[in-house]
């Protein structure tokens, strides 16, 4: 064994420079010193987070072919095997129909999981997923409504958390490495931060990080930083997903905030919303803050169902005794399962946005219904920051606030005037900040004064995003500029590249300017990646005749 570890250590310091990226090697260089741990992490939902498509084939009961019926609007999809390989088919009305490999599955299978197909250098969605409380394929998240094809996007801020280590392309939308992905499950770097020193130097005091010997609150920005959703993320001004380090305050990177509770409301969301529903709960206001995610998880272990019951019942009694529970103990014991605290006080609910699926709710309610508590209600409609730095109190810059006011107002426009007030307030105090430059434009051009809102958006082009290239083309188009236009559309087009929006305009812009060459090759790649858009089929089928 000492031998076997000291190779796979000898392994592991000659990839540090081969590394993909600089300090990270991998969750294979950390088996030969923590095997155990190891193994024992890799049977956890995380350690199965992410895995080749191929692995359908060990899912116990999974047919080699599954049709799912027609949704409303005529679609029909099926999942079938060829070889090794597995494929969904997507047939739509207009004899319609997408055949594409499945390359990865999203979930370890607790709830299920979701096929990505690679198209191009993009990572998509497949139709159906698979949901392991019906044991059925249905339709994946966001398509219950619509069928959208193989072009639903996968974006940076979802894979990082579902994968190791991804591989995004700086300054472009869903465009990765080949491959994708440097390490595919979530992995020992996701939480322990980049091994590299760690390895060449394994005593050395903060080589690595572990999370146990933070502060509860630091600790748990690491697992914040995938399970806390929030109402809007937002990344802080030159800060990127993947720049977040364990050891270090989330809020540097993402500032994640929630709109206020309402007075007496008893509904609660679901989704990824574990640590501020541990705040809410009466257990953490009377631990002072001691209590944690860590203080009932151990990320390296996935207890048996069997066992599940009895192992969070211990967690509950470092603070809880047998006799701290009103309920009979013949009542408990006759339930199924028996004398079991997180069935009553952390119920399974299902979640709202996602088919068959049910998530904990961290609240910990002593009774079904119970409101949230009122000390920890607001009144108005600003955002509450959920992660803030320990001693640092709440404040963030107001860069940052904006860009967390203009993303919800789109959702809840009870902030739109919130978003303008402070829009005017950093105009006033005459800063220069890119967002700023690009919002004032934005409201400009809204307004009708393309003239005005040009120098604005010059200076928000710093920002390198799609839709300030998108309001410079349209404010040069009003100007009649349409060569310059057209070059902003082609640079959003780059840094978007999978956009229907943008590829229709671009495409729209080149007929325009009696470019037909370039339009037809937009046509035609526009029909290859959207082909249920029929406007665009008819106007390439019209071209080509």
């Amino acid at each position: 064994m000492i031998r076997a570890a000291w190779f796979l250590m000898t392994l592991a310091s000659a990839a540090v420079a081969a590394s993909p990226e600089s300090g990270y090697l991998g969750s294979q260089a950390c088996f030969g010193c923590h095997a155990e741990i190891y193994q024992s992490y890799r049977k956890t939902p995380m350690g199965r987070s992410l895995r080749p498509a191929t692995d359908l084939e060990k899912v116990n009961g999974l047919t080699s072919a599954q049709a799912k019926p027609a949704a409303s609007d005529g679609s029909v999809a099926r999942v079938f095997q060829e070889n090794s390989d597995w494929f969904q088919t997507d047939r739509r009305g207009q004899g319609l129909s997408e055949t594409e490999k499945l390359d990865y599955l999203v979930g370890s299978g607790e709830n299920g999981f979701t096929p990505l197909v690679r198209r191009e250098q993009g990572l998509f969605q497949a139709p159906l997923s698979y949901y392991s409380r019906t044991g059925t394929w249905d339709w994946s998240p966001g398509y219950e409504q619509r069928d959208l094809g193989f072009s639903r996007q996968v974006p940076e801020e979802c894979i990082v958390c579902h994968s190791g280590r991804a591989g995004p392309i700086t300054g472009c939308k869903n465009l990765y490495a080949d491959p994708p992905f440097h390490e595919l499950a979530i992995g020992c770097e996701n939480c322990h931060g980049p091994g590299e020193q760690h390895v060449r130097t394994p005593k050395r005091y903060r080589s690595i990080v572990n999370p146990r010997k933070l502060s509860p609150r630091l600790a748990e920005n690491i697992c914040m930083s995938c399970h806390q959703g929030g109402d809007v993320r937002v990344l802080q001004p030159g800060r990127d997903y993947l720049d977040y380090r364990p050891g270090e305050w989330l809020v540097d990177t993402v500032a994640i905030f929630k709109a206020p509770a309402k007075l007496g409301e008893k509904s609660e969301a679901d989704l990824l919303e574990h640590n501020a529903a541990m705040k809410m709960s009466r257990c953490f206001r009377a631990s002072n803050g001691k209590l944690s995610c860590l203080t009932c998880h151990d990320p390296h272990v996935q207890p048996d169902r069997g066992a599940s019951v009895g192992y969070f019942r211990q967690k509950c009694y470092v603070c809880h005794t047998d006799e701290s529970c009103t309920l009979p103990k013949r009542t408990r014991m006759s339930q199924t399962p028996p004398d079991n605290c997180i069935g009553c006080h952390m119920p399974k609910r299902d979640v709202a946005v996602i088919s068959h699926t049910a998530l904990t709710n961290h609240r910990i309610p002593a009774r079904i219904g119970e409101p949230v508590p009122i000390s920890l209600q607001e009144s108005g409609n600003d955002l509450v920051l959920l992660n803030p730095a320990e001693g640092r109190g709440t404040a963030i810059p107001d860069v940052s606030l904006l860009r967390a006011y203009g993303e919800i107002a789109v959702r809840d426009p009870a902030y739109q005037n919130r978003y303008l007030e402070l829009l005017n307030q950093l105009v006033s105090r005459g800063s220069k900040e890119p967002l700023v430059e690009a919002a004032m434009g934005h409201k400009l051009l809204a307004g009708g004064k393309a003239d005005e809102a040009l120098p604005h958006l010059s200076l928000g082009l710093a920002l390198k995003e799609t839709a300030v290239y998108e309001d410079m083309a349209k404010a040069l188009s009003h100007l009649g500029r349409e060569e310059e236009a057209l070059e902003y559309m082609e640079r959003a087009s780059k840094a978007d590249p999978f956009n229907a929006l943008v590829l229709k305009t671009l495409t729209l812009e080149y007929i325009k300017l009696k470019r037909y060459p370039e339009a037809k090759g937009q046509m035609e790649r526009y029909v290859e990646l959207f082909p249920q858009d029929q406007f665009m089929r008819s106007l390439l089928a019209r071209v080509t005749n």
